[in-house]
């Protein structure tokens, strides 16, 4: 059985938040699949919380859209369409492709050596130990310099989580890892040279390349 650490413990997360965390990274991890029951019952007695907790963190699952509930029905983990993942990398091109051009302009030298270095970093661990989660988000570090926090708010709203979640379908591949760190990587090297049009164009060019990618899965299984 596993356990959430109670509210009273030093330091501890409120037990909602704790179990929303998990369940958000067990569905990312395809512990819970595409399509899959989320039981709450079941879910308090393996994290030994009782269902208050578990049911709020389903409805901030479901608030986010990785959980679908409807009215007399269990709550399910979504099935990724090819139609929503569409039209959420096309929001995701324009709003990345702004966020890195202003990323380009703002960062300082410091801030791009150090994204470079944890850029590798992560690819080289994933050689050693495979994880079908990034350990470095590349995307939202490239956000975050932008500097702009309405940008960055945009990019963290609701679809945020849908996005990771179709990103992580599609990371899980090896060849596509291989080639998102290669596009990342010409990406960092625009940064460098300042040229903010060609790292925008870098980075919406290797967003639709991900789509297409995703697509390709989706429509294969």
């Amino acid at each position: 059985m596993e356990t959430i650490e109670h509210d009273g413990a030093a330091g501890a997360m409120p037990r909602g938040e704790t179990v929303f965390r998990q369940l958000l990274q067990e569905i990312y991890t395809g512990r819970f699949p595409q399509g899959a029951v989320v039981n709450e019952l079941e879910l308090a007695k393996r994290l030994n919380v009782s269902r208050g907790p578990v049911r709020e963190a389903v409805q901030r699952l479901q608030g986010i859209g990785v959980i679908t509930r409807t009215p007399f029905m269990k709550a399910r983990v979504i099935k990724l369409s090819v139609n929503t993942m569409i039209e959420l990398f096309e929001v995701r091109a324009a709003l990345e492709g702004m966020a890195c051009k202003l990323a380009t302009e703002r960062m300082s030298d410091e801030d791009l050596d150090e994204l470079e270095h944890a850029l590798h970093g992560d690819f080289l661990k994933d050689q050693d130990a495979p994880s079908s989660l990034p350990r470095f988000d590349f995307h939202a570090r490239v956000a975050q310099g932008s500097g702009n926090s309405r940008l960055i708010d945009a990019l963290r709203q609701d679809n945020y989580s849908l996005l990771r979640l179709y990103r992580t379908n599609a990371a899980a591949i090896q060849q596509r890892k291989t080639a998102a760190f290669e596009e990342h990587a010409q990406i960092v090297m625009a940064m460098r040279t300042r040229n903010g049009a060609l790292a925008e164009s870098l980075m919406r060019s290797h967003i639709q390349r991900a789509s297409q990618h995703m697509q390709q899965q989706l429509e294969e299984d």
